[in-house]
């Protein structure tokens, strides 16, 4: 495992830490592969009980790595379907994992790392955590994320958020359901600890089990289909005139050209 991507066990407790603090831990294919590999490694190791989600410094994710977005942005729509395809089974694994997740959000979250967020179980942030579906900013959308997203703030607060691309605070995040409890950063540890300790004295299938029940009571009818129908979503995007400017705008530092048209 590279420095990129960290995991710590203290017993039935894994923690899996993402270490880009110099890029305010943002994915590139490299963290996304690193991620889904270690999600996969746990999912079969039976003396993990729970797994925490945190990162280093003092962003949670960032979302897209700028480097990794400008390279996309050149890519074909074939190739960015591959892309986004990695990033849905990202998502799928850590949504799916059948083991309790807790996602630890010391600060601010943007685009994808709202997806983690999303596809954890508990989700605990302090009052400075700030999030953001920003991707209608770049003329996209949160189409890979958004099966979680709106599993988790529901339909009508997504469809505010994924169109406005506003920034929200830890107390809002907590109003519309992205996280379960909001606390001082210097009792953040002590929460995700509390949480541990239910997770624990829980049966340990019984805890494991109980997001395939919701799972099973809430099931899309094809979830293949609903990855590949949002990934060429998301390709498309990045190929459109839209997507090109919004995307060419963003790394430029420049307004895109539909603010003030």
């Amino acid at each position: 495992m590279s420095s990129a991507l960290q995991l710590h066990h203290n017993g039935p407790v894994a923690r899996l830490r993402m270490a880009r603090p110099e890029v305010h831990n943002a994915f590139d294919d490299h963290l996304i592969a690193e991620l889904t590999a270690a999600l996969d490694s746990m999912a079969h190791d039976d003396s993990v009980r729970v797994l925490v989600l945190e990162a280093e410094g003092p962003s949670f994710s960032a979302g897209a790595d700028l480097n990794w977005m400008r390279g996309m942005a050149k890519a074909s729509e074939e190739a960015n379907r591959q892309d986004s395809l990695a990033l849905a089974r990202l998502m799928r694994t850590l949504n799916e994992l059948p083991k309790p997740t807790i996602a630890r959000v010391q600060g601010a979250a943007f685009g994808g790392g709202v997806g983690l967020v999303a596809c954890c179980d508990i989700a605990i942030g302090t009052t400075e955590a700030k999030f953001g579906l920003t991707e209608s900013k770049l003329g996209l959308l949160p189409a890979v994320i958004s099966p979680y997203v709106i599993q988790a703030i529901g339909p009508r607060q997504a469809r505010r958020y994924f169109a406005t691309a506003e920034i929200f605070d830890a107390h809002e995040a907590l109003r519309i359901g992205l996280l379960h409890q909001v606390v001082a950063t210097d009792v953040l540890d002590e929460a995700v600890q509390r949480h541990i300790g239910f997770l624990l004295k829980a049966g340990p299938v019984a805890a494991a089990s109980a997001k395939q029940l919701v799972r099973n009571v809430c099931a899309h009818s094809n979830a293949a289909q609903h990855d590949a129908d949002n990934a060429a979503l998301i390709a498309r995007l990045r190929v459109s005139p839209e997507g090109q400017e919004g995307l060419s705008a963003f790394l430029d530092k420049r307004k895109p050209n539909w603010i003030n048209a």
